[in-house]
């Protein structure tokens, strides 16, 4: 048999839903709001056939640039024979999830921004604001008083029949 060359070919994973995730869908699905400019995650969901994003979409980051009564207008680069193109997809919400990408960056802005109005507040000059990468232990002497060193040898191997 050839190859078959069908629109969903080689999605039987990709579209499945998940272990103890099959069945109706949340209302909190549908319930979300999206805003012209928020980052989404385009992820297919099998139980839904309408406004389902193409397989290549599948798994992407894009950024909102138009919002409908059931559907978003997502920026999703996709890379063709060597370029990457901004493509405009229209996709239903069943199928996109906010992303928690910059997460971790909008929770250090805050802390640092914290940081900042306290040192004001004491009269410090400049907060520690800066990420460091963790050091290297320092060098130290291991004693072996009360602290007999372990002799380690591996176990014979015996055969039993």
């Amino acid at each position: 048999m050839t190859n078959p060359t069908g629109y969903r070919r080689g999605t039987r994973d990709m579209f499945s839903r998940g272990y103890k995730k099959k069945g109706v869908e949340h209302l909190s699905t549908y319930l979300k709001t999206y805003k012209r400019g928020d980052i989404v995650d385009v992820k297919g969901c099998g139980a839904f056939q309408k406004g389902m994003p193409h397989k290549s979409y599948h798994g992407k980051t894009g950024r909102v640039f138009n919002v409908s009564k059931r559907a978003v207008g997502v920026v999703v680069n996709k890379r063709v024979r060597g370029k990457i193109l901004p493509k405009r997809v229209y996709v239903r919400v069943e199928h996109v999830k906010h992303s928690q990408c910059r997460k971790d960056f909008l929770d250090r802005v805050h802390a640092n921004e914290v940081r900042k109005t306290e040192a004001k507040a004491t009269g410090k000059r400049g907060a520690p604001c800066k990420r460091f990468p963790a050091e290297p232990k320092t060098a130290h002497v291991v004693s072996t008083k009360d602290n007999e060193p372990q002799f380690l040898a591996p176990i014979p191997y015996e055969f039993m029949a």
